[in-house]
């Protein structure tokens, strides 16, 4: 009668023999697809026999020396927790009924015992041990493909993210239903190639094989910085790192030059820090894509300056005539350029770089605010905190309370 590939074993616990003979004879154990492995009559041998034959199916008397049955039953509910179990008593009491409801048995029998209900009481079980299989191998089935289509569920997922489709509670379950590291993300960069290059060639293929070219350049190297980071596509195919420490330059850098020398692709990239954690993942991504537009429109001579300003903010002598001269142009010249591409002197640019990195800090280290003023290219703790105030319209100390 069982579903069941395998006949399911069954103990029957009961301290009076003449009652376990009669049982045992009453039953067409093999049509219903069950085995009889073992009798006991007491609890604790029942207890061993469970273990010992793990057992599906268990029989059990309540007033059993040693052990009584309830004892033993609240005991399998830790050794043998899958096992399904039925009552057999000549107590006819309300106290007991409680007691074994409280134990999630499947049936209360009273002796003497009708064969036919014995064994209604049994397909039951067996039904509900075949229920339990079943949704067992769909759990496997569905974890099973959700395992091999991991990569795209995540893609998905980050898709989802960056356009802000995803409130709170669903970005928490996802997170952890798709086993993301992300926690707290506080940086974002977005990497942005051209996928129309010319050195590429034109097939779909060829384009999916560059793409996991510049992938495992970008996982080698944060990995060998030890990042913890969720990197996917966008829709238009530029890489998203969302990271739960934003990405220092030298290695934005460094991912850029290794997909220049390898696949010979330009890789313009943004960053920035989500000052707000995962709510903030949309409109960071919003702000390192505009970025990386207005990058795109820039001359050459204005990107290596920006490069350089973003590579040395932290020298309180970096200067524009020093920034010149390692362009190679006069000083008039960057200045000019400056503001006809960003629309900014070199002095508010540079602030803006600092003042950037300084909420950094700010929000997530505990350096003093002294320390941070060096860190980030002033010589004076108060010089720094009245350039701050002017730019972000509080002190540092009113920022951090706030961050």
């Amino acid at each position: 009668m069982s579903k069941l590939k395998e006949a399911l074993k069954v103990i029957l616990a009961d301290d009076e023999s003449i009652i376990r003979e009669g049982i045992a004879q009453s039953i067409n154990w093999q049509e219903l697809g069950l085995q009889l492995v073992a009798e006991a009559e007491d609890g604790e041998e029942a207890l061993e026999q469970a273990i010992l034959h793990q057992a599906d199916l268990m029989l059990v008397d309540i007033s059993m020396p040693i052990m009584n049955g309830l004892e033993l039953i609240k005991q399998l509910k830790v050794t043998t927790p899958k096992c399904k179990v039925s009552i057999i008593t000549g107590h006819d009491e309300f106290t007991y009924a409680k007691e074994a409801i409280k134990l999630d048995v499947e049936d209360y029998i009273l002796k003497p015992v009708d064969p036919h209900h014995l064994t209604d009481v049994l397909v039951s079980m067996i039904k509900k041990i075949e229920d339990e299989q079943y949704h067992e191998r769909l759990i496997k089935q569905a974890s099973s493909q959700i395992d091999k289509n991991i990569t795209v569920l995540r893609e998905r997922f980050g898709q989802e993210w960056v356009k802000g489709n995803l409130d709170e509670k669903e970005l928490a379950e996802q997170l952890q239903f798709l086993n993301l590291p992300i926690s707290s993300p506080q940086g974002l960069t977005l990497l942005s190639w051209n996928t129309d290059h010319q050195l590429l060639l034109n097939t779909e293929r060829d384009k999916h094989l560059i793409r996991y070219a510049i992938e495992n350049i970008v996982c080698e190297c944060l990995n060998e910085y030890n990042y913890t980071y969720f990197l996917f596509r966008d829709d238009r195919h530029d890489f998203v790192i969302v990271s739960n420490s934003k990405i220092e330059e030298p290695v934005n850098i460094k991912i850029t030059e290794l997909v220049k020398k390898y696949l010979k692709i330009e890789i313009d990239y943004s960053n920035v820090n989500l000052y707000y954690g995962a709510q903030s993942v949309h409109q960071g991504y919003i702000e390192a894509k505009n970025e990386v537009y207005r990058s795109r429109q820039l001359t050459p001579i204005i990107k290596q300056a920006k490069q350089l300003i973003n590579e040395k903010y932290w020298d309180s002598t970096l200067s524009l005539e020093k920034l010149a001269v390692q362009l190679n142009v006069t000083s008039v010249y960057l200045s000019r350029l400056f503001k006809q591409e960003l629309g900014l002197t070199f002095v508010h640019y540079i602030t803006y770089v600092r003042m950037k990195q300084a909420m950094l800090l700010l929000s997530q280290s505990t350096l003093t605010i002294n320390e941070i003023s060096e860190k980030i290219g002033y010589e004076s703790q108060h010089y720094f905190s009245t350039a701050f105030r002017k730019a972000i319209g509080m002190s540092p100390n009113q920022f951090r309370k706030q961050a």
